[in-house]
C-alpha cells in the first residue's frame, strides 16, 4: 500500500511550519538525552497509553513505543471517558527514563525504563488522592527529590494552585505532606501543567494559565524551590491565530539553543503540537517571536533548530495494510484490550475483529465498548477508506467504521434477521447518557462479501465538512446523507475507528468460548490520503 505524507512540518528548506504534529498529542512534554529527543503526551482512557515519540531535529517525529500497555485497574476494561492518564512529564535521571502522570480519580503514578523503546516497568503509586494532576518531578543538586503538580477542580473542588511534596530519592513515593506552593487565583487563574527547571541559581516553573482555549504561558522563578515565586507572562496569542497557547515542555540542543513545545486546542482535531524558539532576557525566558516586554507570541514558520542533524521531512502514519503480525503503533483501543478482541494471524494480511460485547450492557453502544480500535487524525483534510469482509458476521453482529468523538457517527454492516444490512447510525445525548440511533438502513445483496466504507473531511467555504460513502465491489461510491460534524470530547479530539461488535445482546448467549462471540469481520486495509484527490 502506498504511504502518503499527510502533514509535513519540515518545509525542506531548513525551516518548519507549525504545528509540528497535526495530531492530538495533548499536554506534550519533551526531553533530550544525547542527540535524541523523546516526547510523551496524555492518553486518557485510550490504550496503550503514554505514547513515546522520538526525533533528532525536533521537527520530524516518529511514534516508536508506549510506556503503558494497559491501565492496571479493572474498571478501565470499560471505557472511562475523560478519566485515565492525564498530562505526563518525562525525565531522565540516574540512567533511567521516568514518566510521571496523574489520574484525577486515583492519584499520581510513575513508570520507568532503562530503554525507552523497550518494555517499561509496571506503574507505581507515588501518592494516592483525588484531584492530583499534572505532576512534574525534580531532582535537585543535593540529591533531594520533589514533585510539583496541579489540582483538578472537577475532583477536588478548587483550581489555580500549584502543589508540591518531597519524594524519595528513587522517585517512587511521597515522603512528606502535599502543600500549596503557589496561589494563582488573582493573577494566574487556572494555572496548571507545571514543568520544573533550574538555571543560573533560579528554580523555574513554566505553566499555562488562563484556560486551554484563551490562555497564556507563565514563568515563575525563585531562589528557593519552596518560594516565594515571582511571576511573568512569557508567551500569549498576541496577533496570531494560535489560541491558548497551552501546556508543554522546554528542551535544548547540544549547540545551546532552547525550544518550547506546547499544544493548541483545535476542537475536533484535538490538541495539536507547536514549537517555539526560546531566548533569555534578565533571567526570564521569552517564548516565541515578536516579543514585547519579554512576552513573545507563537510563530507559524521559523528556522529549524540547530541540532546538528537534518532529518528527511516525515509525517505520522495513518494507513495500515495489516500485513504485520502485531498492531501498528498508530492504533489505540477505547479501553483496556483483551486478546480475544482481534487477530492479525488468523487470516494473513487482514485484521480480524471479533464481534463481542465487552460492555456488559444488554443494549451495547460503541461508546461503552473497549473493543473499538481508534487512531488520531493526523491532518486537517483527508479521506479514510476501510475495506471490510463481512461473511464471518453472524446474527446480532455488526462491523464498520466510525468517526469517534464527543458524538460519533458510523457506517456498518449488520446481520438483521439473517440479512446483511448497511446501517448509518449516530450517537446523541439521552436521559441516561450517550445513546445511539439508526438513522438509515438498507439491505445488501445476499452474496455481498465485502464493502468499502469511507469517511472524508473536506475543506469548504465555511470550514471543514464531513462526508460518508460506501462502495460495493465493482460499483461507484455512494454518498450517505448526513448532517453530522465530528467533535472533541472533553480533552480528546475526534478519531477514526474500526470495530466489530454485538449491536444487540441476548442472541446466542453463553457460547463455549464464554465471549458471546457473534462471528467476526476481516479488515483488508485502512487507507488515509489527503484531500487533494477526488472522491
Amino acid at each position: 500500500m502506498e504511504k502518503e505524507s499527510l502533514w509535513k512540518a519540515d518545509l525542506g528548506d531548513r525551516t518548519y511550519q507549525n504545528p509540528i504534529l497535526f495530531a492530538d498529542y495533548s499536554d506534550p512534554d519533551v526531553i533530550r538525552v544525547g542527540e535524541t529527543y523523546y516526547m510523551t503526551a496524555s492518553s486518557f482512557n485510550y490504550v496503550p497509553g503514554l505514547p513515546i515519540l522520538t526525533s533528532k531535529d525536533l521537527v520530524n517525529w516518529k511514534l516508536v513505543n508506549y510506556a503503558l500497555s494497559r491501565i492496571p485497574d479493572k474498571k478501565y476494561d470499560v471505557p472511562q471517558h475523560a478519566k485515565g492518564v492525564w498530562a505526563p512529564a518525562i525525565r531522565y535521571h540516574d540512567g533511567r527514563f521516568f514518566i510521571y502522570y496523574g489520574m484525577p480519580d486515583e492519584g499520581i503514578f510513575m513508570v520507568r525504563a532503562k530503554d525507552p523503546l523497550g518494555k517499561w516497568d509496571e506503574p507505581v503509586t507515588v501518592l494516592e488522592g483525588k484531584g492530583l494532576i499534572d505532576p512534574c518531578p525534580f531532582w535537585d543538586d543535593d540529591g533531594r527529590a520533589y514533585l510539583i503538580h496541579g489540582y483538578a477542580k472537577s475532583r477536588i473542588g478548587f483550581k489555580s494552585y500549584l502543589g508540591m511534596f518531597p519524594m524519595s530519592a528513587d522517585g517512587r513515593s511521597a515522603i512528606g505532606e502535599d502543600h500549596f506552593l503557589y496561589n494563582g487565583v488573582e493573577t494566574q487563574p487556572t494555572i496548571e501543567g507545571p514543568k520544573v527547571y533550574k538555571r543560573n541559581g533560579y528554580y523555574y516553573i513554566l505553566a499555562p494559565a488562563g484556560g486551554v482555549k484563551t490562555g497564556w504561558q507563565t514563568a515563575l522563578r525563585a531562589k528557593n524551590i519552596y518560594g516565594p515565586y515571582e511571576e511573568k507572562i512569557v508567551m500569549k496569542q498576541g496577533n496570531t491565530v494560535v489560541n491558548g497557547p497551552h501546556q508543554g515542555g522546554l528542551t535544548d540542543t547540544e549547540r545551546g539553543e532552547e525550544w518550547f513545545l506546547h499544544f493548541q486546542d483545535r476542537g475536533l482535531y484535538g490538541r495539536i503540537v507547536h514549537m517555539q524558539p526560546v531566548v533569555w532576557e534578565n533571567d526570564w525566558p521569552v517564548i516565541g517571536v515578536n516579543a514585547q516586554d519579554g512576552c513573545g507570541e507563537p510563530c507559524l514558520v521559523h528556522k529549524k533548530p540547530d541540532t546538528g542533524v537534518n532529518e528527511a521531512p516525515a509525517s505520522l502514519e495513518a494507513s495500515d495494510p495489516f500485513e504485520a503480525p502485531t498492531l501498528n503503533l498508530m492504533w489505540q483501543w477505547l479501553g483496556n484490550p483483551q486478546e480475544s478482541f482481534y487477530s492479525l494471524t488468523e487470516r494473513t494480511g487482514f485484521l480480524r475483529l471479533y464481534a463481542l460485547n465487552p460492555s456488559g450492557k444488554a443494549k451495547p453502544i460503541l461508546w461503552e465498548c473497549a473493543n473499538v480500535l481508534t487512531q488520531k487524525l493526523v491532518c486537517p483534510y483527508f479521506q479514510a477508506t476501510a475495506c471490510v469482509h463481512i461473511d464471518g458476521l453472524e446474527e446480532g453482529a455488526q462491523a464498520g467504521m466510525v468517526m469517534m468523538g464527543g458524538h460519533y457517527a458510523y457506517l456498518a454492516v449488520r446481520i438483521v434477521d439473517g440479512k446483511k444490512t448497511l446501517v448509518y447510525a449516530q450517537s446523541h445525548d439521552g436521559e441516561d447518557g450517550m445513546e445511539e440511533e439508526t438513522v438509515a438502513a438498507s439491505v445488501l445483496a445476499k452474496d455481498t462479501e465485502k464493502i468499502e466504507l469511507l469517511l472524508a473531511m473536506k475543506e469548504g467555504a465555511q470550514g471543514p465538512s464531513f462526508q460518508m460513502f460506501y462502495a460495493l465491489e465493482g460499483e461507484a461510491k455512494v454518498n450517505v446523507p448526513t448532517d453530522f460534524m465530528p467533535s472533541d470530547h472533553t480533552w480528546v479530539g475526534a478519531k477514526i475507528g474500526l470495530f466489530a461488535n454485538r449491536y444487540a445482546d441476548g442472541i446466542e448467549k453463553d457460547k463455549a468460548d464464554g465471549q458471546n462471540n457473534s462471528g467476526y469481520a476481516d479488515f483488508a486495509y485502512l487507507q488515509v490520503v489527503t484531500d487533494s484527490r477526488p472522491l
